[in-house]
């Protein structure tokens, strides 16, 4: 086994002590952040969604910060403030939670999409700007945000250029029978305080290997037919964007990494077509449930595989 299979192996095994039986939800939060990517989970409350986002961040050994979305909560809660020292005469910046290495943005879709768009910038660019000062975030950098269903009370849907920033979206789901037994009968470590397996030169040393992992130009065609036909089916009034095709290809070379490869398959393509792809293109509907939205998008983009000749 390579050191870097090693790592990842290790890293899914620390996870696996606090999050049972969702190895593929494990998988795409490594995914996540080796691609320098962000993560959107759905899901009722109560299925593991926070001890995901503290799980990753203590096996990692980085910092990390929580944000509870409220309807109240303003953007410079999130970015920061200046405060004006009278003993020096001067303002100074404040930096806000958003300064640190993992974010778990808990309940984005409370608050209101004046909030929700001061991620934005830090998501994008990894800098925050404030006072007519641009401050870099720390690297790695990597939000996890949690949101409930859009049809319950007091939600606001996500805009369509914040969700564009995340690079998969996906939904935690009920345990099964077994591991939900598992999970009542066994001593969980808290999640927070899990020993750590690697540290934060690990992250960065991993995200530099997912940029070398090489596509064939066979597959990059592949990826171009999916996202060409996003743009084309008559069930959808948008596709995917250019941004989102590189988004793309970026997760499909970190899986490619997390199997212990330096090249990329079809299978790494099928894989993350939906969860990376669903949240991107908005179907032919006048239904303004972001939840069946996705269901139909996830239906749609399956279909648009099932169509498409496979490279081999």
């Amino acid at each position: 086994m390579s050191s870097t299979q090693e790592k990842i192996t290790r890293l899914k095994e620390n996870m696996a002590k606090v999050i049972f039986g969702k190895d593929d939800i494990i998988e795409y939060a490594i995914i996540s952040i080796l691609a320098r990517g962000h993560l959107l989970i759905e899901d009722v409350p109560g299925v593991g969604k926070s001890s995901l986002a503290h799980s990753l961040a203590s096996s990692l050994h980085l910092d990390f910060k929580r944000i509870q979305f409220t309807s109240d909560l303003l953007p410079t809660d999130i970015t920061g403030v200046s405060i004006y020292d009278q003993v020096e005469k001067k303002f100074h910046f404040q930096k806000g939670p958003l300064f640190t290495n993992i974010v778990l943005a808990d309940e984005i879709n409370r608050s209101t999409p004046r909030t929700q768009s001061a991620l934005l910038e830090a998501m994008n660019e990894r800098q925050v700007s404030a006072d007519n000062v641009t401050y870099n975030l720390e690297q790695p950098f990597m939000v996890i945000a949690t949101q409930n269903q859009v049809e319950s009370q007091g939600a606001c849907p996500l805009p369509e250029s914040q969700l564009d920033r995340f690079m998969l979206y996906v939904s935690m789901g009920y345990p099964s029978i077994e591991d939900e037994r598992r999970l009542l009968s066994t001593a969980r470590p808290d999640p927070a305080n899990i020993n750590a397996v690697l540290g934060k030169e690990d992250v960065l040393e991993l995200q530099d290997e997912v940029d070398s992992v090489t596509i064939e130009p066979i597959l990059t065609d592949y990826i171009l037919n999916i996202i060409t036909a996003t743009r084309d089916d008559s069930h959808l009034a948008i596709g995917v964007s250019p941004r989102g095709g590189l988004i793309f290809q970026q997760a499909i070379r970190a899986r490619a990494l997390v199997h212990g490869r330096n090249y990329c398959t079809p299978d790494d393509v099928k894989n993350l077509a939906i969860p990376v792809l669903c949240h991107r293109v908005i179907p032919q509907s006048n239904s303004n449930s972001q939840r069946r939205i996705f269901a139909d998008t996830a239906t749609i983009i399956d279909n648009i595989l099932e169509q498409l000749e496979v490279p081999v």
